[in-house]
C-alpha cells in the first residue's frame, strides 16, 4: 500500500490516532484515578477493589494476542469501533455494580474493548506511514494516551467532589461516544498485509520468529516497565495519602504529575533513538538506569519530603514510559515485511499488562502486609533487572535486525 506523503496527511492521522488513544486511556484508566475515593465511599479495601484493574490487565493482555491476529486479517477500523463500542458500555455499567466482584466482572471485559485499539492503530500506522514518520507519529500518539490520564487526573477531583465518584465512569463514556462517531467518519481503511521476500541468508521464518531467546528477553523487560509504569500511576495516590496524612482529591490531583513527566520523558526518548540510537534495546537500557537511580531515591526519601517523593515517582514513571514506547511501539516497526505487524504489537504490548497485573495486585498486597518500605524496596529491584536485561539484549538486537 501506498505511503502517505503529504504532511496534512500525515498531521491529521498523527491526531486522530492520537485522539483515539487519548479517549482510550480517559475509558480505562479513572478506575484507578478514583479508586481512592471508592474506597472511602464503600468501604471496601484496596486489596478487593484493586481486583477490577488487576483483572482489566489481565484480560487486556490476553485480549491484545487476539486482537493483534484479528487486526492482520480484518479492517483495522472495525476493530476500534468495536472496542469503543464496548467500553462505553462498561463504563455506564460500572456505578451499578454492587459489590467488588461484579465491578471486577464489568472491568475486566473493559480491558478486553481496550484492547481492540492498540494494535490495529500500529498495523494503520506502519502500513501508511514512513520508517520516519511513524516514529515520530507513534511519539505523538503515545502523547495522546497521557494525555488522557492529564484529563482525567484534572477531572476526577472536581467531578468526585461535586458529583461523585460514579460520574466520572459516565463522564468516561460521553468521551467514547463521541470518539466513535468521530473514528468511523475520519478513520482510514487497509487491505490485508502480505508478507515479503527477504533476500539473503535469513530466511523469513527464521528472522522475525517472534519467539526466540532475545524477543522472550525483551518480552520479560517489557513487563517488568509495565509493572511498574501501572503499578506506580494506580498506588502513587495512596501511598502519598498514607505517608503524608492528605485527603483523597488532593491525593488523586498528584497523579497528574506522572503523565506530563511521561509527556516530556516520550519526546526526549524519541529524539534520543532518532538521533543517537539506531537500537532501541539500547537506548532502553539507558532509561532503565535512570529509573533505577530514582528508584533508589523513592527508598531512601520516603517520608522526608512530598515533593522530592511526587518527583521522584515522576521520574521513573517517565522513564517506564520511554521504555515502553521504544519496545512495545517502536521494536513492531522492524517486523513490517512479515506481514504480522498488529499480532506482533499484541503479543509483546500483552507482556506490559502481565506486569501491569502483577503490580497492580501486588502494591496492594506488599504495602497492606509489609508495609511501604519494603513496597518501595520491590521497585528498585524491578528497575535494575530492567536494566541488565537491555544491556544484556542490545547487542544480540544488533547482530539481527541492523
Amino acid at each position: 500500500m501506498q505511503k502517505l506523503s503529504k504532511k496534512r496527511d500525515i498531521n491529521f492521522l498523527a491526531f486522530l490516532f492520537s485522539v483515539t488513544y487519548m479517549v482510550s486511556y480517559i475509558t480505562r484508566i479513572n478506575y484507578g484515578a478514583v479508586i481512592v475515593a471508592m474506597q472511602s465511599d464503600t468501604g471496601f479495601s484496596e486489596s478487593l477493589l484493586s481486583l477490577a484493574v488487576t483483572g482489566s490487565f489481565v484480560t487486556y493482555g490476553v485480549g491484545q494476542i487476539i486482537s493483534g491476529a484479528l487486526g492482520d486479517r480484518i479492517s483495522p477500523k472495525r476493530l476500534v469501533t468495536y472496542g469503543l463500542c464496548l467500553t462505553v458500555l462498561m463504563n455506564v455499567l460500572i456505578p451499578f455494580c454492587p459489590n467488588p466482584y461484579l465491578l471486577a466482572g464489568v472491568w475486566c471485559v473493559n480491558g478486553f474493548a481496550q484492547s481492540l485499539m492498540w494494535p490495529p492503530i500500529v498495523r494503520l500506522m506502519t502500513m501508511l506511514l514512513s520508517a520516519e514518520d511513524y516514529k515520530n507519529t507513534t511519539a505523538k500518539v503515545v502523547w495522546g494516551g497521557n494525555i488522557g490520564t492529564i484529563v482525567i487526573y484534572l477531572l476526577a477531583p472536581i467531578i468526585v467532589s461535586l458529583l461523585g465518584w460514579k460520574s466520572v465512569f459516565w463522564f468516561a463514556a460521553l468521551c467514547g461516544a463521541l470518539m466513535m462517531i468521530f473514528w468511523n467518519k475520519y478513520s482510514f481503511e487497509v487491505g490485508v498485509q502480505k508478507r515479503e521476500k527477504v533476500s539473503g541468508e535469513v530466511s523469513i521464518d527464521k528472522k522475525y520468529n517472534l519467539f526466540t531467546p532475545l524477543m522472550i528477553f525483551i518480552m520479560i523487560a517489557i513487563i517488568l516497565q509495565g509493572s511498574l509504569r501501572d503499578g506506580i500511576a494506580t498506588w502513587m495516590p495512596s501511598y502519598i495519602k498514607t505517608s503524608y496524612d492528605l485527603g483523597d482529591a488532593i491525593s488523586i490531583l498528584t497523579g497528574v504529575v506522572l503523565p506530563i513527566f511521561a509527556i516530556i520523558c516520550i519526546q526526549l526518548a524519541t529524539k534520543i533513538y532518532v538521533k543517537k540510537f539506531t537500537n532501541p534495546i539500547t537506548c532502553a537500557a539507558l532509561l532503565f538506569g535512570i529509573g533505577t537511580v530514582s528508584a533508589v531515591g523513592i527508598y531512601f526519601l520516603s517520608g522526608v519530603s512530598i515533593i522530592s517523593s511526587v518527583a521522584l515517582f515522576a521520574i521513573l514513571s517517565g522513564c517506564m514510559h520511554g521504555v515502553n514506547l521504544l519496545l512495545v511501539c517502536m521494536v513492531p516497526q522492524f517486523f513490517e515485511k512479515s506481514g504480522k505487524v498488529s499480532t506482533v504489537s499484541g503479543v509483546i504490548n500483552s507482556c506490559t499488562y502481565i506486569g501491569s497485573a502483577i503490580s497492580t495486585y501486588g502494591i496492594a498486597f506488599l504495602s497492606e502486609q509489609k508495609g511501604w518500605d519494603f513496597t518501595l524496596g520491590t521497585l528498585v529491584v524491578i528497575a535494575a533487572l530492567g536494566t541488565g536485561i537491555c544491556l544484556i539484549c542490545k547487542n544480540a538486537w544488533k547482530k539481527r535486525f541492523e
